[in-house]
């Protein structure tokens, strides 16, 4: 059955027939984004959520979706999406940070140039029949100091046009490097030199706990006299009300704001300031930009619903369409031994360790531990998947560790689950075959070689004459055929394993029946999702 995408926002028509094109059925209503009632009365139906801004998802609306997967975001801001409950609910939520970078980063040159020209209010007063030549004395920005907060995708965008301009450029930025920075041809500082340089400030970062009132009183107090501010990224980033006490006293000569700290933004202390221009969140106002966004929210929300690739996930490790080709039979593998440790562990875990051996070191580690860890967690809670897997654990306060080494022994590579309780260890490891299939190759230390069914029977007992006969006989009188068969030991006449793949469910009968033999110490049907 073909997935099922609601697109409840407006999205151009070529994206909707990307959708089409893929295989996917797609209802466009985009009259829903701002009908939050009828929204949720349908969204149960669906599989994606593709949106703009006007669509909010919150804990309520995800509630009635029963079926949803995945929300895509054409566009990089998904303030109108509760993240935190999308995650618990296992929802991936997609943003398109590609798509209007240009745009973006244009429209802040532009509101650069329109505050330093004061060009706004030269036209009104232009328009209303004025000739104020005298009054709209302007500054160049050749020769000036740009200091821009955030360096990345657009930030960076905004350092190469800006020497273009012969502006002289300084950077704050924590993830930017010396060498990236020399590349850039842009000074790296730290954020109080970047304020007391700065001719223009120009901000590119997200709207987080680490940057909320980056600019704020304190540090707006530590800028150069005559600065000018523009923010064409995320309202919240700089303290409107101190800005606007600066602005009035002459300290801050020009602010040029596209975002604000309430949207929309019908009043604002800004607002009827001299030389404050100020946009409607125009940022990524383009025809090209829109196109853009659309139509990678279409591929990317595509990709996911028909191959598993993640990208530009929020919530969740990406995973590109290549390495979801070579990575499925790892992640179903790490799946499976999650699954093997969640069934066989009644205890409360504390940790999860996970090793990765050889080729799956060089793999997404990422996604490959949130696999372990909703195998895990799903023995408990069904509906738990691989994004929301790890908010669960951390709510619960388990601590997951990972480590990587080189190839160890006569496999390519293997993954090694741990699992730590209050009363014991227990681990499971398990490989690839060059046939693309999962198999478990160690049990707490004891080595075998068991291919992985959806039924499935593990026992333990001491290594003693008869234990093979025992579990066939059984088996046998209970019409459960076995499929494969798999023996390991620690040493002879030590503690013995055996894990069985047989066609049918183990039930409580044939349990009771190998439990009252007397020959196992341990007795534990196994399901497994096999592909």
């Amino acid at each position: 059955m073909a997935p099922k995408v609601l697109v409840s926002d407006k999205l151009s028509e070529t994206a909707v027939q990307i959708f089409r094109d893929r295989g996917i059925d797609v209802d466009f209503m985009p009259e829903l984004g701002k009908d939050k009632e009828k929204l949720a009365e349908v969204i149960g139906k669906y599989d994606g959520l593709a949106i703009r801004s006007a669509t909010k998802v919150t804990p309520s609306l995800l509630e009635h979706a029963t079926n949803l997967k995945v929300v895509g975001r054409a566009g990089i801001g998904t303030d109108n999406v509760d993240k935190e409950a999308s995650s618990k609910k296992g929802v991936i939520v997609m943003n398109t940070p590609f798509g209007n970078m240009i745009t973006t980063a244009e429209h802040a040159i532009a509101m650069m140039f329109a505050v330093a020209r004061q060009i706004p209010e030269a036209s009104a007063s232009t328009h209303a029949g004025k000739w104020e030549k005298s009054k709209f004395m302007g500054v160049e920005l050749t020769g000036k100091t740009l200091g821009v907060i955030g360096a990345g995708n657009i930030g960076g965008i905004v350092c190469d046009r800006a020497r273009g301009l012969k502006m002289k450029v300084v950077a704050f930025d924590p993830y930017l490097s010396e060498d990236k920075a020399e590349k850039m041809q842009v000074e790296k500082v730290e954020l109080d030199e970047l304020l007391s340089r700065a001719d223009f400030i120009t901000l590119h970062v997200p709207l987080t706990d680490g940057t909320r009132n980056i600019l704020s009183k304190e540090n707006l107090a530590k800028t150069k006299k005559g600065v000018r501010i523009i923010n064409c990224a995320r309202g919240g980033l700089v303290d409107e009300e101190a800005l606007a006490e600066l602005l009035k006293s002459g300290h801050v000569a020009g602010a040029a704001f596209d975002v604000f700290a309430e949207e929309p933004a019908k009043e604002n202390v800004l607002f009827n300031l001299p030389n404050v221009v100020c946009t409607p969140h125009l940022g990524a106002s383009t025809t090209e930009a829109q196109e853009n966004v659309a139509l990678q929210v279409a591929e990317q929300m595509s990709n996911y619903l028909l191959t598993g690739a993640v990208e530009n996930a929020l919530n969740m490790p990406s995973i590109t369409a290549e390495e979801a080709k070579v990575m499925g039979p790892w992640i179903e593998l790490a799946g499976h031994e999650g699954a093997f440790i969640g069934q066989m562990t009644d205890d409360a875990i504390k940790a999860i360790n996970v090793l990765y051996d050889g080729v799956s070191a060089d793999m997404n580690t990422d996604a490959l531990t949130s696999a372990v860890v909703a195998g895990i967690m799903q023995a408990t809670n069904p509906d738990v998947n691989m994004v929301s897997a790890p908010v669960i654990a951390k709510e619960r306060g388990v601590q997951i560790s990972t480590t990587t080494q080189d190839k160890s022994g006569a496999f390519e590579g293997y993954i090694k689950v741990t699992v730590v309780t209050e009363n014991f260890e227990r681990s499971i490891a398990g490989t690839v075959f060059s046939d693309g299939k999962p198999r478990f190759i160690q049990i707490k230390g004891i080595n075998i070689d068991a291919e992985i069914g959806e039924h499935m029977l593990y026992t333990t007992n001491d290594d003693v004459p008869g234990i093979i006969g025992t579990l066939g006989g059984v088996l046998g009188e209970n019409g459960v055929n076995i499929a494969n068969f798999t023996l390991g030991r620690k040493a002879s006449g030590d503690e013995a394993i055996a894990l069985l793949y047989v066609d049918a469910p183990i039930n409580e009968t044939v349990v009771s029946a190998l439990k009252g033999t007397g020959k196992f110490k341990q007795v534990k049907p196994l399901q497994f999702d096999v592909k």
